[in-house]
């Protein structure tokens, strides 16, 4: 992942690219587009008319959920928005993590800026507020089944806004009521339909899968990177990558990840020392199989970006406010169930599956490369093998972290149970889905380091042959802090080490004279 973003976004609701979500998650100041000030003022403005008409509105002026039934009294109606906040704040578990929570505040700020939600203008400036003085709600992580929105987790961000419960500050974590005031708020007093607006909508889930496909478009890319080079370290060819067989199958994904391994290894002399005595037909199949098998996960990772810049630039509150247009006969306020995360549930299981995926042909590569009966390469790696074990335990920390993966990556979407007194019967469990997927991503990411060591070491043994361009730029990045493994040493090191290369975008950004797909 690269660093901090300075340039600020400036976020036209229902209009902002994925780069610019990408960039808030980075810690970009977040500013509203001004031009959607008259929409907000009036969408608050048909919440007094409708008021003024004296019907009953759902979540307006009557209870919740399976109490909609209930009608509200006037004098009553300020009241009933805290206590939706106060009441629905019951979440689990630990703190979602700060980042997260602040695209959650922004996915918001975007979703109820485009006037279809009836809030008022100082609702929309606190949230503005919030994120430009670094007020970021404490929000525990579990609790939300991904329909009637994420309540439970929306619940402790509205909660903060009005002093209640804890926000991490740049001064630390306080009482909220404390963070507003050190930054110079007052808690908000909120107005009708105000609670209802901010605890529904999907702005939990998808924020958690957002931060996951950005984290799985670096995953992918390096490992495209490691597998290039444990290609090599296999002595591997590259046949497999040209780019007429993969025109035949006609898929994008795969085309596009072939012709990104063939650059990778173009120039090598490794490769060159071996095109017309190589004894092996064909590699096994996590070599050879790469733009099959990463291409499919590249196309899937795509879907999820188009599904989830949809989600992102929604509005999925509920009811929705539509403004009368002249001469059409009076404000509306209709009730559906834009909620419902369900597209947001099928992308995280997307994400999952691809990620799953990644880190299972990139163990297999490892379990490769230490076995000297497939890589020709001495047992684990190590030129003393029996006196030291060399990277026998670093391919079974891979094969856990894979299996964990694998269980992980089962899917969410398609498990529901009833809640709310069987008035909400099917949910989505969107949040989890999306809530598991960084720690798929950190093993993933974690398998991928162990690749890169046992990948440079393999290509060590071929000495004084050297790699590509793109690929010796990649081993001389990690031999400046990881030496060759001559006899056994602590080994946890050099995997932080290495695993920090590929956590921080370092190694696609020292293969970059290979162009490499993006997801998004």
């Amino acid at each position: 992942m690269e660093g901090p973003l300075s340039a600020a976004v400036v976020m036209k609701p229902g209009d902002v690219p994925l780069a610019d979500w990408r960039a808030i998650w980075l810690d970009a100041e977040v500013r509203l587009d001004p031009a959607c000030a008259p929409r907000i003022a009036g969408s608050a403005a048909a919440i007094e008319r409708i008021l003024g008409r004296g019907e009953p509105v759902y979540g307006i002026n009557t209870g919740f959920g399976k109490l909609a039934s209930v009608r509200i009294e006037a004098a009553d109606l300020a009241t009933l928005q805290r206590n939706i906040v106060l009441s629905h704040a019951a979440g689990a578990g630990e703190a979602t993590p700060a980042a997260i929570v602040r695209l959650m505040l922004a996915l918001k700020l975007a979703s109820l800026a485009q006037g279809a939600s009836g809030v008022r203008p100082e609702t929309i400036a606190m949230l503005e507020r919030l994120l430009a003085a670094g007020i970021t709600p404490v929000v525990p992580a579990q609790g939300s089944v991904g329909a009637s929105g994420d309540l439970a987790p929306l619940a402790h961000m509205a909660a903060a806004m009005i002093g209640v419960g804890e926000a991490d500050t740049p001064a630390g974590r306080r009482p909220a009521v404390d963070a507003l005031a050190a930054a110079g708020l007052a808690p908000l007093a909120l107005g009708p339909k105000e609670g209802l607006a901010l605890l529904n909508g999907t702005q939990f889930s998808t924020a958690n899968a957002l931060a996951a496909l950005f984290e799985a478009e670096g995953l992918y890319r390096s490992a495209l990177v490691t597998g290039a080079l444990s290609t090599e370290a296999a002595k591997g060819s590259d046949t497999p990558f040209d780019h007429r067989i993969h025109v035949l199958r006609r898929q994008p994904g795969q085309i596009e990840t072939a012709d990104a391994l063939r650059a990778l290894m173009a120039g090598s002399a490794i490769r060159a020392s071996h095109l017309k005595d190589d004894e092996r037909v064909q590699d096994p199949y996590c070599l050879r199989c790469q733009p099959q098998v990463m291409g499919a996960a590249l196309d899937i990772l795509r879907q999820a970006a188009t599904t989830l810049g949809f989600e992102a630039n929604g509005v999925s509150d509920n009811p929705l406010i539509f403004v009368a247009e002249a001469g059409s006969g009076g404000d509306e306020a209709l009730s559906g169930g834009n909620f419902h995360a369900e597209p947001v549930a099928f992308a995280a299981d997307m994400i999952a599956l691809a990620v799953c995926e990644i880190g299972s042909l990139a163990e297999r590569r490892v379990a490769m490369l230490v076995d000297p009966a497939l890589s020709g390469l001495p047992a684990f790696l190590t030129p003393k093998p029996g006196l030291n074990s060399g990277f026998m335990i670093p391919q079974v920390t891979a094969a856990a972290l894979v299996s964990e993966n694998k269980q992980k990556a089962y899917p969410a979407s398609v498990d529901s149970i009833p809640t709310s007194a069987n008035q909400e019967d099917h949910v989505s469990m969107a949040a989890h889905g999306a809530r598991r997927l960084l720690s798929m991503t950190a093993n993933a990411t974690a398998v991928i380091g162990i690749e890169l060591l046992a990948a440079a070491q393999g290509c060590d043994f071929h000495r004084p042959l050297a790699s590509s361009a793109p690929l010796e730029a990649v081993r001389g990045l990690l031999r400046a802090q990881v030496p060759h493994l001559d006899d056994d040493r602590h080994f946890h090191p050099d995997m932080e080490a290495a695993i920090a290369l590929i956590r921080s975008g370092a190694v696609v950004a020292a293969a970059a004279a290979a162009s490499l797909p993006g997801v998004a």
